[in-house]
């Protein structure tokens, strides 16, 4: 395998990038890109930390990303696993980088920033869904932010239903918990018992 090795080698292989990719990167919103945001349900998000780096999918009811102003968003974080690898990181190095997604358009956004966390009670009050506030929100600033093409979205028909693929020829997360577990968690109970703990815990 032939390694490239450096930003000249690469450069030479595809050359330089035309106007329209160089200037639709800005370092604040315009309302083209608020209005993705508004419309997106489901935003990729990326973190780095001392133990490397992790990217989470973070999905809500449509427009859940709240814009603050035209340098700073705003994210609930809602239930989970309690994990929390994302803000883990975000607390020990504040790089971010979030890729919006909206259902049947193949135009994505990207916005790289700095966050942090909030626990102010007022502001975590007012993302309450059903009685239910989130522990935290995350606190974005905006360093850079443009779109991008549909090109991947195209090859991929990641929006028609007729490439979806049937969740049941899939391994189940009990299942892959199973194996992972070596049999210490009972993946068939786990399957079974996971609608309605989700139902219980969505918010």
């Amino acid at each position: 395998m032939t390694e490239i090795t450096s930003v000249e080698q690469l450069e030479a292989i595809y050359g330089t990038p035309g106007e329209a990719s160089l200037v639709k990167e800005l370092d604040r919103l315009i309302p083209e890109y608020v209005a993705f945001v508004e419309a997106s349900p489901f935003v990729a998000l990326a973190t780095n930390g001392p133990e490397g780096l992790d990217c989470s999918p973070r999905g809500d009811l449509r427009g859940f990303v709240r814009v603050a102003d035209e340098r700073t968003l705003l994210m609930p974080d809602r239930r989970g696993n309690n994990r929390v690898d994302s803000l883990k990181n975000i607390v020990r190095d504040g790089r971010v980088g979030l890729l919006f997604l909206v259902p049947g358009s193949g135009t994505t956004l990207r916005v790289n920033g700095n966050a942090t966390l909030s626990i102010d009670p007022e502001l975590r009050a007012s993302f309450a869904v059903d009685g239910q506030a989130p522990r935290s929100v995350i606190v974005i600033t905006i360093q850079a932010v443009y779109f991008q093409c549909a090109r991947a979205i195209v090859r991929s028909e990641l929006w028609n239903p007729d490439r979806h693929i049937d969740p049941k020829s899939l391994p189940t997360p009990g299942k892959i918990l199973a194996a992972t577990s070596q049999a210490r968690i009972d993946g068939e109970a786990y399957d079974a018992e996971w609608p309605e703990r989700a139902r219980k815990t969505m918010w």
